[in-house]
């Protein structure tokens, strides 16, 4: 740009009318007519124009014969009101024109105390000097008193004026006062060519069959005439249903920057509002909108707020406004007059809640599962996070997808925001592949607290604890690889074992059982080391006792109860009040549950007993090193008795994030933080 493009953009800067950018509100007019109110009261105000007589004076323009009227407000004080040739007199031009608003205001006021007698003086004054003055009496009233009186009602007025706005001015729109009259009004954003949204499939990593099937309902709405010509129908619409943080949102985010329609996006909530019938108006009013701009797409987040199956709730009215607004939607999505191209999108991860009426086909036509990715997917997902930071040249993604199973797009996400963090903090130019590992390591397993006050017995026991779990892991075909063990506190444990978990899809019986006895490894080394067991291992017995309950109850792997599960995948049973068995079964369960977290523990202890010596190499060396490796544990116990295949199975069992009492699934192999608590 040369210099004479500069200069007069550089005058524009120094112009002292485009330093103030005034924006006009409609409440200004609100405050100009008060102000105006108020002057007018106080400059016509007789307190403000006119002059206050003594008695003499009064009694000298009295007996002078000067007034022309006299009128007496409230009973309190008198107004004087001259002749005009009294006005002509200098001790009276003064105030010969007391106000600018009105030139017959009086001239004079009085305060003549006793009302009876200042009548009675007037009287007598008139008879004696023969005095041609009129009188009056009038009642008047301030404007601060009428406003004092009227000021609660103001108040409330205001009060529900504000309320209205801001219960419908937030999201309805309008201009000024007309927001209460938007009330029942979509709130849904729109985007169409004039709101273009950048987020495309090529910024959707992995989820490819989720990908396909979205992208070809785009694809219908780009060029219909490639599939009604065979007679299709455009269909009506697709649930997207998953686990939270598995991309559901974005691939709604990629339909909207992908498709050369108007796309409306709202959540679930902005149906739901204090008024009866509010949700349903907003229901009809955004089909409405969606109509007049079809072919269209709406996107509905979080759909259970408004969508849960009806008839559950046993407070009487307590859903009816919710199963209103839901009626509404049936209605619109699939009834009469409802042939317009409009496709409706809706994400949620509780599907199993949602209405039989509102799942059926001719509504929702698809239902496409997005899944917690697998290796591949993971490692395309880390391609597009780590594209924003400055990566070291040893960072391997490769490694990274593998050691993070269960993890979903979120969780991946997050993974690469706290490496650079880590990175930050020891001050690195480049993001690290040991910064990566950190950044896991806090998410699974939390924060270090290596400030936390243990002392050296308890430290012993957690080294012993931690050690248990890594020995009998490492001895069981089917307990999950060892990746690190630390006895440094981290969250709320005082001590974690990380471990890498086989993706698999379907878990056998002795899968599970292994499973289960490297979990009691931590509490039978304490057995066997100090013949004492500490509360540590709370979080072992837990997880333990799910397991053995999911193998008797729920998979039906026990020969006692036989091929039976009491599992009601349709959620039905969370509303009933007795247990689908009897008495005598329930204690069959029991005893079978006592009985097989018996039968592993005592397994540990065998295992434990047979590598006593290094069990104690290993628990030294952990109290020296705090934090050993996969390797120490090959320097001390030679290499694993069964061979591990090197490519493990696609799984989707999530992750274990913490080593709080909230594990996921009996049956899911993780990668655990076994710990002492």
């Amino acid at each position: 740009m040369s210099k004479e493009d500069k200069k007069p953009e550089k005058k524009d800067n120094n112009n002292p009318l485009k330093q103030f950018n005034f924006k006009f509100n409609f409440y200004w007019i609100y405050g100009v007519i008060f102000a105006l109110i108020l002057g007018y009261q106080f400059l016509n105000s007789a307190d403000m124009v006119n002059s206050k007589l003594t008695e003499n004076e009064f009694n000298d323009i009295l007996n002078e014969n000067d007034l022309s009227k006299i009128v007496i407000v409230n009973g309190d004080y008198a107004q004087l009101y001259l002749k005009s040739e009294a006005l002509d007199k200098e001790k009276h031009s003064k105030n010969s024109n007391p106000s600018i608003f009105n030139a017959a205001s009086p001239t004079y006021t009085y305060d003549f105390g006793d009302l009876q007698n200042f009548e009675n003086k007037l009287n007598e004054a008139k008879q004696e000097n023969n005095l041609d003055f009129d009188k009056d009496n009038i009642t008047q009233t301030s404007f601060f008193d009428t406003f004092l009186v009227w000021l609660p009602f103001i108040f409330i007025i205001a009060l529900w004026i504000f309320f209205m706005k801001r219960m419908s001015g937030a999201g309805g729109g309008g201009g000024p006062g007309g927001q209460i009259f938007n009330i029942g009004k979509s709130r849904a954003k729109v985007f169409d060519q004039n709101t273009k949204v950048r987020t495309t499939f090529k910024d959707v990593a992995g989820l490819e069959g989720a990908k396909e099937e979205i992208q070809e309902i785009v694809e219908f709405l780009k060029n219909p005439d490639k599939f009604t010509k065979l007679g299709g129908k455009i269909p009506k619409g697709a649930l997207l249903v998953g686990p939270p943080g598995t991309g559901k949102t974005l691939l709604a985010k990629a339909v909207a920057g992908e498709a050369d329609v108007p796309f409306f996006s709202l959540s679930g909530s902005d149906f739901v509002e204090m008024f009866v019938g509010v949700g349903a108006s907003r229901v009809r009013d955004l089909f409405k909108q969606a109509q007049t701009k079809s072919p269209s797409i709406i996107f509905i987040d979080e759909i259970d707020a408004i969508g849960r199956a009806r008839g559950k709730n046993n407070i009487t009215g307590g859903n009816d406004e919710r199963e209103n607004t839901l009626n509404q939607l049936l209605t619109e999505m699939d009834g009469f007059g409802t042939d317009t191209n409009v496709i409706v999108l809706a994400a949620t991860n509780r599907a199993d809640i949602l209405d039989k009426a509102l799942m059926r086909a001719g509504r929702f036509d698809r239902q496409i599962y997005v899944d917690l990715p697998d290796k591949n997917e993971r490692f395309e997902i880390f391609e597009v996070h780590v594209k924003p930071l400055k990566l070291d040249k040893d960072v391997d993604l490769e490694f990274l997808s593998k050691q993070t199973p269960g993890f979903s797009g979120a969780d991946i996400a997050n993974v690469c925001n706290e490496a650079a963090l880590v990175a930050a903090r020891k001050d690195h130019t480049t993001v690290h592949h040991q910064d990566f590992l950190d950044a896991v390591d806090r998410i699974v397993g939390g924060l270090e607290k290596k400030n936390k006050i243990i002392t050296n017995k308890e430290k012993r026991t957690i080294a012993y604890h931690e050690a248990g779990h890594a020995t009998v892991s490492w001895m069981l075909e089917h307990a999950a690889p060892l990746v690190k063990v630390t006895i440094v506190p981290r969250g709320k444990s005082l001590g974690a074992a990380w471990y890498l978990p086989e993706e698999r899809q379907i878990v056998q019986t002795d899968q599970m059982l292994d499973e289960m006895c490297a979990t009691l490894g931590g509490r039978a080394a304490e057995k066997i080391m100090f013949d004492k067991i500490s509360t540590g291992a709370l979080n072992d017995l837990e997880k333990v006792t799910r397991q053995a309950k999911a193998i008797v109850t729920v998979y039906g792997l026990n020969d006692k109860i036989g091929n039976i599960t009491y599992y009601d995948s349709s959620g039905q049973s969370d509303y009933s009040f007795n247990n689908p068995y009897s008495e005598k079964t329930a204690q069959v369960i029991d005893e079978e549950i006592s009985r097989i977290v018996e039968e592993q523990y005592q397994r540990a202890i065998k295992i434990l007993e047979e590598h006593k010596s290094e069990l104690t190499v290993l628990a030294e060396l952990l109290m020296e090193k705090e934090v050993i490796f996969e390797d120490d544990l090959k320097r001390i116990f030679g290499g694993r008795p069964f061979a591990i295949e090197e490519e493990h199975l696609v799984s989707n069992h999530p992750i274990e994030k913490s080593i709080k009492a909230d594990e996921k699934s009996e049956s899911e192999s993780e990668i655990s933080t076994e710990n002492i608590n």
